[in-house]
């Protein structure tokens, strides 16, 4: 086992860029949430968000393309759900499992041309001496837009739930979708923006994945991070600033496998590829004790004739 090879700098900085997928798709789905509507289906999302900015940032040459389109192509998959489940009053839970298997299926159909291709680099911002600076450089000062954008996403989010009048209604409608709807707020319109921006969150951080972090298409490439993203959101009680935590620690966990399995530690490459879902199942276990977050309408379903 050879531990030199592991550059702490370096390590974090990596983090940092293994987090900013999961972190924005956990923060889209945080506000779904606290509108108070669960979609399950932040994966089928993800993955459909992924081949679509894959798909035009390939096709156009441009990565900012390519975001925009994963963020439509996001939300329009989300738009799908809200429907079902804000007009014809469909199950919550079912209606985002089968949202998950169609997006996989969409993206399956989408990619069987894009194999193999590579898509246009995302330049990094270029901050000038502050990037050649020891230690603070390499964390802070080198990485590419998405994880600065990532990180102004949860600062954005953070205020406003807690300082604007939008925010507050948003939380009335997840607490108690009846007083508010009394209260003269569209609830349904309200919820269908929420989902309509979860849907566009999801969809970047799988063209995150698929433009920068692993810059090639691949069939299911998103593995598993929508789930761990809404299982992050119950780790983070529904506070924006522990979804951010939450991701670092998802992200380091990730990024210190694949270090470890590098510097030649005597365990089965299985267990560390595992290790980050498994942490992520004992941290729900956990705080599956203590629910005091969630939004008290959360899954239920709201019709305006109550």
């Amino acid at each position: 086992m050879d531990f030199s090879a592991i550059n702490p700098a370096l390590l974090i900085a990596s983090l940092m860029v293994a987090a900013t997928a999961v972190m924005i798709a956990a923060i889209g789905e945080l506000i779904t949430e606290k509108a108070g509507v669960l979609n399950l289906g932040v994966e089928g999302m993800m993955i459909t968000g992924a081949v679509c900015g894959f798909a035009v940032a390939v096709g156009t040459g441009s990565p900012f393309l390519g975001f925009l389109a994963a963020a439509g192509g996001g939300a329009v998959l989300s738009f799908l759900f809200a429907v079902l489940t804000q007009f014809a009053l469909a199950n919550q839970v079912a209606s985002g499992l089968a949202l998950t298997l169609f997006g996989l299926g969409l993206s399956s159909l989408i990619g069987q041309n894009y194999v193999g291709i590579r898509p246009p680099p995302t330049p990094r911002l270029d901050f000038g001496p502050l990037s050649d600076l020891p230690v603070v450089g390499p964390i802070l000062f080198n990485h590419d837009p998405m994880v600065y954008a990532g990180l102004i996403l949860v600062a954005l989010t953070w205020a406003f739930l807690k300082y604007t009048r939008a925010g507050l209604i948003l939380k009335a409608v997840g607490e108690n979708h009846d007083a508010a709807h009394a209260l003269g707020y569209k609830v349904i319109r309200i919820r269908i923006l929420a989902i309509l921006f979860g849907g566009a969150c999801a969809g970047l951080g799988g063209a995150y994945i698929s433009l920068i972090r692993v810059p090639q298409w691949t069939e299911g490439m998103t593995g598993g991070v929508g789930w761990i993203a809404l299982a992050l959101v119950v780790f983070a009680s529904w506070k924006p600033w522990r979804v951010l935590l939450g991701a670092y620690l998802f992200g380091g966990v990730t990024v210190l496998q694949l270090n470890l399995q590098a510097a030649g530690v005597a365990i089965p490459a299985e267990y560390l590829s595992m290790s980050p879902y498994l942490i992520t199942i004992v941290v729900l276990v956990l705080m599956s004790f203590d629910r005091s977050g969630a939004p008290a309408s959360l899954g239920r379903t709201f019709h305006a004739s109550q």
